[in-house]
């Protein structure tokens, strides 16, 4: 048996698709067929998502992909895993691959300067360098880069609130700011980096294939990244070497928790913890006590339980 038989890969690519919503069946029957589970995005902009399964069964559904208007470049973030991480397959349409609420930024047309994994840490060591974390509060706390500004946004969608916020503070004493963006996969910073640019800023740049491409490629030893990378898959965190990390998800609140976290005294799995157990109120409590007590039973019955899906519609971006 092939070691780490679930291959996974993460994927975004921007294009334009004047029907998405005909290209939603094929494409959904195509990963019911082969067993493949995940999240897919599609919208006029393009797709986006995390997919896993057999070998033959991802490559399958990439080889589709690629063949359809202007995905013939697509390029795929791959990594292995022992257990499937999704527990059912999710194509659906939206308005946009990645929400920023910014329908008319176009990432095609004006998106930054892409860096490779190799080349970042010069980049932001430069003193002159803003580095800036696109990703939400509850994935920043987990891991950053060393010096990277958290904007602690809940959602991608106060992003540019914020930047126009802070701008002046980046152009103070008459500089011109050089700014440095990443995210998880890439696909946050396509749409970060071109709306800067459309703010009227030139020296923009963003990590090529984003934190998992680095934590890939780099090596640990001259790494500059501290702690692990949230995914929005059961796997939860990432290390270097995408090793799965230490870190598992409450399913109350759905906030990820360090081995620390597990052993506070709030914590009750499936029903409560740091973050959340001052909020819930008794009635929910029982109502998670007893989705965990479900779930359990259908792990030990070799099933699996809707309670433990992953309700966040992750980008992995």
């Amino acid at each position: 048996m092939t070691e780490h038989p679930i291959r996974i890969a993460a994927l975004y690519h921007f294009t334009r698709f004047d029907d998405p919503a005909a290209l939603r069946p094929p494409l959904a029957a195509l990963c019911d067929k082969h067993g493949v589970k995940g999240t897919l995005l599609l919208a006029h902009e393009g797709i986006n998502g995390t997919i896993a399964g057999s070998d033959a069964g991802i490559q399958a559904v990439l080889d589709h992909i690629r063949a359809l208007p202007g995905c013939a470049t697509l390029e795929v973030k791959e990594s292995r895993a022992d257990t499937m991480p999704f527990y059912r397959s999710k194509v659906r349409v939206k308005a946009e691959i990645v929400t920023m609420g910014q329908p008319d930024l176009d990432p095609v047309e004006g998106v930054g300067t892409y860096v490779a994994p190799e080349d970042w840490n010069a980049l932001i060591s430069d003193p002159d360098t803003i580095v800036i974390d696109t990703r939400n509060d509850y994935e920043v706390q987990i891991g950053s880069f060393e010096g990277a500004i958290d904007p602690e946004t809940k959602s991608f969608r106060e992003f540019p609130e914020w930047f126009r916020a802070r701008r002046a503070d980046f152009e103070a004493e008459g500089k011109t700011p050089k700014i440095a963006m990443f995210c998880t996969g890439g696909i946050r910073c396509e749409k970060s980096t071109a709306f800067v640019k459309s703010e009227g800023l030139d020296e923009v740049y963003h990590l090529k294939g984003g934190i998992l491409k680095y934590l890939e490629e780099v090596p640990e030893e001259e790494s500059l990244w501290k702690g692990e990378c949230f995914v929005f898959d059961e796997r939860v965190s990432v290390k270097h070497g995408l090793e799965i990390g230490e870190h598992t998800l409450c399913r109350a609140c759905r906030m990820p928790l360090s081995p620390a976290d597990l052993a506070h005294e709030t914590y009750e799995e499936g029903v409560a913890c740091r973050h959340c157990h001052a909020e819930r109120t008794d009635e929910q409590r029982a109502r998670y006590a007893e989705r965990q007590r479900q779930s359990k039973l259908a792990r030990e019955r070799g099933e699996a339980h809707v309670g433990k899906v992953l309700d966040r519609d992750g980008d992995n971006g």
